[in-house]
């Protein structure tokens, strides 16, 4: 795991990847499926993952709507008792509200790849920073870092460096693969940050073996583009899309109709109901 000192510009070979990035499908961003892979590709990602908050139909949207040369991986941000975990390559939800390492069990079931987002930012549900309080018992780090495939090593809408240093330091201390994702709540974030492989990648395998050895491209979202967040979220909740705290999936594509936004990838009949097939 290396950090870049500039851009790193296209070669054969290499692939070039945001693994965290969110569209309208989320409780807190606005930004169209279709529209995050039109800039995505624009921008020369050749792999963008979708993790939308407890749901998958924005990246599955986002993944028939890629352009050529650019692969969406269907991905998840799944809140755990110990914080937030990613799921990437992914066909089924996977609930909130599990363990971490139940939740990395339910990703790797599926065959995808688990990861730790901003896993030291202080502001946000982070799983390996330690925590106090009452309730269910939460797990220390140790009993579940080993499992991760990926550590966030920098994550481009961390507002203090502290917090990055601990995570880039984290992965390498315990030999674990550190990436640099966007975290995307806007199409001006989308590729801010990004991790430079070799290729191919074409599935999760792959995807696997490329992380052993990471190029990091960090960038940072402005205060200005952080600050858009809170009005994302007042104009979900005003849509009826508000974060899910618990859900049992009946549809392994999509969450439930009550907590659909609306989308405007989407006619008004569709965006009533999240169909089963895909869009």
């Amino acid at each position: 795991m290396t950090v870049a000192d500039g851009p790193v510009f296209a070669g054969e070979g290499r692939a070039f990847v945001d693994l965290h990035c969110h569209s309208s499908a989320s409780f807190d961003s606005l930004s169209s499926p279709r529209s995050i892979v039109r800039v995505a590709a624009e921008r020369g990602l050749t792999h963008l993952a979708i993790t939308d908050h407890e749901r998958l139909d924005g990246a599955f949207r986002a993944r028939d709507a890629a352009p050529e040369g650019l692969t969406v991986i269907v991905g998840e941000e799944i809140r755990t008792r110990e914080g937030d975990i990613i799921g990437l390559f992914l066909e089924r939800l996977v609930p909130p509200g599990l363990s971490a390492r139940e939740t990395i069990a339910a990703i790797h079931e599926q065959g995808g790849l688990a990861g730790a987002p901003h896993p030291f930012d202080r502001f946000r549900g982070s799983a390996l920073r330690a925590r106090r309080g009452a309730g269910r018992r939460r797990e220390s780090v140790e009993e579940f870092a080993s499992e991760l495939d990926y550590v966030e090593a920098f994550n481009a809408r961390v507002p203090y460096p502290a917090a990055n240093q601990h995570a880039f330091d984290f992965a390498a201390a315990r030999a674990l693969p550190g990436v640099a994702s966007s975290d995307a709540h806007t199409l001006m974030e989308v590729g801010i940050a990004y991790t430079v492989l070799a290729g191919p990648i074409r599935n999760a395998a792959e995807l696997r073996a490329a992380l052993r050895e990471t190029r990091l491209v960090t960038g940072r979202a402005s205060l200005f583009v952080r600050g858009l967040t809170p009005v994302n979220r007042l104009v979900q909740r005003f849509r009826g899309n508000v974060r899910i705290r618990g859900i049992t999936p009946t549809d392994d594509r999509a969450a439930p109709a009550a907590t659909a936004p609306a989308d405007p990838d989407r006619s008004p009949e569709s965006a009533r109901s999240v169909d089963s097939t895909r869009s």
